[in-house]
Parts: C-alpha cells; structure tokens; sequence
C-alpha cells in the first residue's frame, strides 16, 4: 500500500481550525494569504501522497480564497515548485486574479511557486466542502526549457482528452486506490506521471524535440495501452491497427514493447481475456449471454472465446462463471490471471 499522510482540522478544537490548517498548508508548500467565511469551524481534511520527487494532493474544504502575492513570495523561502490544478468538480466555481476568468470543469491549471497568484473557490451551496487535487513537481524535474513553461502558468489546458486526459486518469485511479500498489511503487507512478505531464507541456508548447526521448517513448507506450484497453470491443484490432491509430510503424510499435514481457499482439490478447474474464465474474453482468461478453471483448466467434479461455484459465468460459456465482468454489482456488 501507499504510504499517505492523511491531516484533519477536525483534530483540534473548532476557533482554532482554520488556523491550524493555513499553517500546515505552509508548511509544506509555501507561505501564502488565505480568507473565508467558515473560520468559525472550518472542516478540511488532506491527503499527501509522496510519489517519488513527486506529491499528490487531494484536499476537501469549505470555500476560500488563497493568496500568494509579490511581497509575500520575496519575503518567504521559495520552494521552486510547480503546482498542477487537477479539475474541479462541476458544482465549484473557480475564479482566478489573471484576467482569464474562471476555471471550466476539466481544467488542468499549471501554477509556479515563485509567481503571484490568486485563487477563489466557491460553491452554489456555502455549506459544501469542495475537492480538489494537486500534483506538485520540482522545478528542476521537468526536462524543458523553463522560459517556455513560462508561457503555460496560468493557462487552462483540457483534461478530458488527450494527453490531459491520461494525466487526470493516472492520478484519479491512484487516489482513488492506494491500496492496490506497493510502497515500491511510488517512484514509478511519479515517473508516470511525470512524463505524461511533460508530454501534455510539449503539446501545448509543440517543442515535443525538447522533451527527452525515454520520457517521449514512455508517454507514447501509456497513450497506445489506454487506445488498447478502450478499444478491445473491436475485432480487427491488432498491432497494424494500433500502430496506424498513433501515426507509426508496426516495426517502431514492437519496439516500444521491446524489454515488456510480452508482445504486442500478446498484450492485447491477455487484456481481452482479463476483461472476459472480470465479466463473467462479475454478478451484475450475470444473465449476460457468454457469448455476447465474448464479443464485448473482441472475440466475435464463440469458438475461438472458448478454446483461448480454456488455454489461459484452464476451464471453459461456463464452467468459470459457474465457479465465480459458488463464491468459494473453482474460482478460489487459484489466482486468476491469464497465462
């Protein structure tokens, strides 16, 4: 499991928990001014997961207003950091002092440390806590030239396609389960991560010869699993189409794989049977027909589903359905993953 540090102004008493969470706040990022109308009892809670160089941040609070001015930033240590804004949700108003008005609700804002900045969230509702989440990266970490992310601070960037999109999705899933990773895993889902950023700045800067080739190799390799997994419904799904989806060769495409314990072709095959079979396990999709899971997946022939099932798991598709409704029965008996 991740280790996470988990800080809750519930901990002390009510007139002193806007205090006690502003001073936290600046003590592991960096100073800054903060106003709202819950100091009375104001009810935050946050989460600081540590992913190598990396830390994401999910907090919820009532509404605010945070503060970093020019005289504040000269005055206070610099901790030379850049701050992703993760979108927020639907129901929060964001509105920042940089005269582009407000955040739209799949916004990826990046934020520097040692610039002055505003931020005011709010909500329809006074009484709701908002959700947010933060990545914080060093500055030192990202490989491309500092005066052009210069040009991106403060700028909206979409996280619900693209590259964006993979971003939001690798830090929402980790978030959302910190259970399902090893403490060892940490430094390589910050490196993940780290790249898909890179790669979402040199989109937007289209400088993608500055960012350098592993991390570019990287990004690419994470783009093509995700087209794979959301297009394993397709028949005709393969290395050639894969490759003529991201505009390179089927000859780079296994290169990318290269040093990965199995092939392309291989790859998408064990991704269709893992879907079958979490499928078949699964009680709401229990009066499915086999075969239309089967399809669902990308194995239109019911024969084929059959013969490749039984090869990976060691029994036919009805068999392990029928194993997974008994709970303790054919599927407790051994890990299943397909082979």
């Amino acid at each position: 499991m991740l280790a996470e540090s988990v800080f809750r102004t519930e901990d002390v008493e009510p007139p002193d928990r806007f205090d006690y969470w502003r001073d936290h706040i600046t003590r592991l990022i960096a100073p800054f001014d903060a106003r709202t109308e819950h100091t009375a009892d104001f009810r935050a809670e946050l989460r600081v997961l540590p992913l190598g160089d990396l830390s994401l941040w999910t907090m919820e609070n009532p509404p605010l207003t945070a503060h970093r001015p020019s005289p504040l930033i000269r005055s206070s240590s610099d901790p030379e950091l850049y701050l992703l804004s993760l979108p927020f949700d639907d129901a929060t108003t964001a509105v920042r002092s940089d005269g582009l008005g407000g955040y739209r609700p799949h916004d990826l804002v990046l934020q520097d440390s040692s610039r002055p900045n505003l931020l005011q969230v709010s909500t329809d509702d006074p009484r709701q806590r908002i959700r947010g989440a933060w990545l914080t990266v060093p500055r030192q970490a990202l490989p491309l030239p500092p005066d052009r992310i210069d040009q991106l601070t403060a700028r909206r960037m979409p996280g619900d396609a693209g590259v964006g999109a993979l971003l939001v999705h690798l830090l929402g899933g980790i978030a959302a389960d910190t259970g399902a990773y090893r403490s060892g895993d940490a430094p390589r889902l910050g490196t993940a991560a780290l790249d898909l950023l890179t790669a979402l700045l040199a989109h937007h800067l289209d400088v993608e010869d500055a960012v350098p080739p592993e991390s570019r190799r990287r990004a690419l390799t994470r783009r093509i699993r995700a087209f794979i997994r959301a297009h394993l419904h397709e028949p005709d799904l393969n290395p050639g189409a894969v490759a003529a989806a991201h505009h390179i060769s089927v000859s780079y495409l296994h290169r990318l794989f290269e040093g990965e314990e199995e092939t392309v072709g291989s790859w998408i095959r064990r991704q269709r049977l893992e879907r079958a079979r979490r499928d078949l396990a699964d009680p709401a999709l229990a009066q499915t027909p086999v075969h239309v899971i089967a399809a669902r997946c990308g194995f239109p022939r019911a024969a084929d589903f059959s013969r490749a099932f039984r090869g990976a798991y060691g029994l036919p598709p009805r068999d392990f359905r029928h194993g997974a409704s008994a709970g303790s029965g054919l599927c407790g008996k051994r890990e299943w993953t397909a082979r």
